[in-house]
């Protein structure tokens, strides 16, 4: 097929393409869409969760700082008229109040930092007891009466990978320890540390789940749609080899169309003369002398050989059309056998006829289908100049209301090359002939509606194959 013949295909199956780019494209910004929407969602579980936690750090706080108020520090002024933490005394008793307070609460760690100087007086870690300079920027707003929280993660952000450490979240929140819940001196700065990490994991799961749903999702969509796209596009492909073999036999159609026509034209014009040439021969045949009789007689023979050669023509170029009637398959065959017989004997070729088991019965045009069936044998009498075995077979094929008639010769056979153009006008393979036959076999078999097939290997012989349907359609 040339470039021309090709582009259609090509054009047709743009809009595909496009539909298979828009259904990828569609898929990926859906995943996209998934996971931005997944991390905002995740974004703001975390921003809540922070704003919760913050005020539930405040509150909790606050009622530290009373409980510290009401239960350690009036106490102990009462008993001791002044506050010493480095005191063992009073540091387990604010130590035990600390405690009650914050026994059953996700509470990691409560400090004290001094009023006057940096240092922690007192926490719920003893390691931290009496470090200086521990309090940052925020212990000094907290000193300066205002309270406040920070968020701190501790570890890298491949530790949440499957065997690394685990990262831990946290929340600081530093509030001023005054004598007085609402105002008052500040004594100090207290921090509460709450563990997030639970929270944050549970999150951190939670967003990871809505990502393997969502890949899951798209991957099994990707899987559907690829499916479909496939099948689309055997479904294309299909579609397309059968508009190009379409394409090609309408144009063999159209060229042999015109063939036709030109060979039709040829042969009515040489026709005439040559009857008359014969005629004119035969004449003088007669009434020559014996010495020169017998050229007149090679003048009739070859003008009656020609003769043939432009009936093939013309019946290549104006096939007839067939008179369909009901008949027997199977005697049609033993009379193109009959036929056969002596060149059979004459090759020395040995014949298998394969009587059907009953009747087989078609509507065909006998004339025609004999002139297609024995063209058939003799090329395969021809095809084993050494003789051989030529085998004949016609049977019923009731489940596809058809019928069939195979004829296989052990001759020559034929390479791919030739069996690809054995049925097209004028190609032979023989010295001598026009190379019509086999393309008259297949116009004789096309115009019952048949089909017409060979199956061929080099040195192993041919098989021709003609199947026609028993009841042929009107019209």
């Amino acid at each position: 097929m040339n470039e021309e013949q090709r582009q259609p295909t090509a054009k047709a199956d743009e809009p595909f393409q496009l539909v298979k780019f828009f259904s990828f494209a569609s898929l990926l910004v859906l995943l996209l869409t998934t996971v931005v929407l997944t991390w905002v969602i995740s974004n703001y579980a975390r921003g809540l969760l922070m704003e919760r936690s913050k005020a539930y750090a405040l509150v909790l706080a606050e009622n530290l700082n009373h409980q510290i108020l009401s239960n350690f520090v009036l106490p102990t002024l009462v008993q001791y008229r002044a506050i010493r933490l480095s005191e063992e005394r009073q540091y387990r008793a604010l130590d035990r109040v600390v405690r009650n307070t914050i026994h059953g609460m996700n509470v990691e760690r409560v400090t004290i930092y001094d009023s006057e100087e940096n240092i922690i007086s007192y926490s719920t870690d003893p390691a931290l007891r009496g470090r200086r300079d521990a309090g940052g920027g925020e212990y000094e707003q907290a000193l300066a009466g205002k309270s406040n929280s920070v968020f701190v993660t501790e570890g890298a952000w491949w530790a949440i990978l499957p065997g690394g450490e685990a990262r831990r979240y946290r929340l600081r929140t530093y509030v001023p320890l005054r004598i007085n819940a609402r105002a008052g001196q500040v004594m100090g700065v207290l921090e509460v540390v709450l563990d997030l990490s639970g929270d944050f994991e549970a999150i951190i799961r939670f967003q990871g789940a809505i990502l393997g749903a969502s890949l899951v999702i798209m991957g099994i969509l990707f899987l559907v749609l690829r499916l479909i796209v496939v099948r689309a596009e055997r479904i294309m492909a299909g579609r397309a080899a059968e508009r190009r073999r379409l394409e090609e036999k309408l144009n063999q159609a159209e060229r042999l169309a015109g063939l036709g026509k030109m060979v039709a034209s040829v042969s009515h014009e040489i026709k005439n003369p040559l009857g008359i040439v014969k005629a004119t021969a035969e004449i003088l045949q007669r009434k020559s002398a014996p010495e020169t009789a017998h050229l007149a007689a090679i003048i009739v023979e070859e003008a009656g050989r020609l003769d043939g050669i432009v009936r093939e023509f013309l019946d290549f170029a104006r096939p007839p059309k067939p008179r369909f009637t009901r008949l027997r398959l199977d005697e049609l065959c033993e009379r193109v056998l009959a036929f056969a017989g002596p060149e059979l004997e004459k090759r020395k070729v040995e014949l298998r006829f394969h009587r059907p088991a009953g009747e087989v019965w078609c509507e065909a045009d006998g004339d025609l289908l004999y002139r297609a069936l024995l063209n058939i044998v003799i090329n395969g009498i021809q095809a084993m100049p050494e003789g051989g075995v030529l085998e004949v077979s016609v049977a019923a094929r009731p489940e596809e209301d058809k019928v069939a008639c195979v004829v296989t010769d052990s001759g020559e056979g034929m390479d791919e090359e030739t069996r690809a153009q054995i049925f097209q006008p004028f190609f032979t393979t023989k010295h001598r002939g026009t190379g019509l036959g086999l393309a008259i076999v297949k116009n004789i078999v096309d115009s019952h509606h048949g089909e017409v097939a060979v199956a061929s290997n080099a040195g192993r012989g041919t098989v021709f194959r003609i199947v026609l349907p028993v009841t042929q359609e009107e019209g």
